[in-house]
């Protein structure tokens, strides 16, 4: 299904295609976790898939390059929740705008477990950069601990290990 679609990498910044498009930059598992989604989000634009963990690199500099070349009239960011390889991707958007220094028209959305797409504020995004932040605020609102335990197993496992250990820190 994904062989139709460009990969962003390997995508010519100046592709006539990209010229004012409204741009889709999308996880490259999301047309195998939810095809329905993903089809509403590529219908009339131009989809470039992304896969941080195949790809191992910063994206920022191909997307300024791409904004700076083709000037597309929006671009949609939609990457996995919980995944902090797809995270880049979100950031890598800001950071371009952030390089180029020009406003981009542009939208941030997760696919929450398998069929929830949530907007991400830009604002969000930064935060999440910033580790001292995030931690500050999970200190002021523990509860979101006891949300995070509906998505992340990461963070199952390591409540399940600290009741079989008795280390019941939560620095660990």
């Amino acid at each position: 299904m994904c062989d139709k679609y460009l990969w962003l990498l390997s995508t010519w910044v100046k592709m006539p295609r990209l010229k004012r498009a409204e741009l889709v930059i999308v996880s490259a598992c999301l047309p195998y976790i939810n095809r329905n989604i993903f089809e509403k989000l590529a219908g009339g634009r131009e989809v470039l898939l992304v896969c941080p963990e195949r790809e191992n690199t910063l994206y920022y500099g191909k997307l300024a390059s791409i904004i700076k070349s083709s000037k597309p009239r929006k671009i949609i960011v939609v990457t996995v929740e919980g995944s902090p390889h797809c995270f880049t991707v979100h950031a890598s958007v800001n950071e371009a705008e952030y390089v180029l220094d020009e406003e981009i028209s542009r939208e941030h959305y997760v696919l929450v477990g398998s069929d929830t797409l949530m907007e991400i504020s830009p604002e969000s995004i930064r935060v999440a950069r910033y580790l001292h932040l995030v931690d500050k605020m999970v200190k002021n609102n523990p509860n979101i601990l006891k949300e995070l335990e509906k998505y992340s197993l990461e963070h199952i496992s390591a409540i399940e290990r600290r009741k079989r250990t008795g280390n019941f820190s939560t620095h660990s």
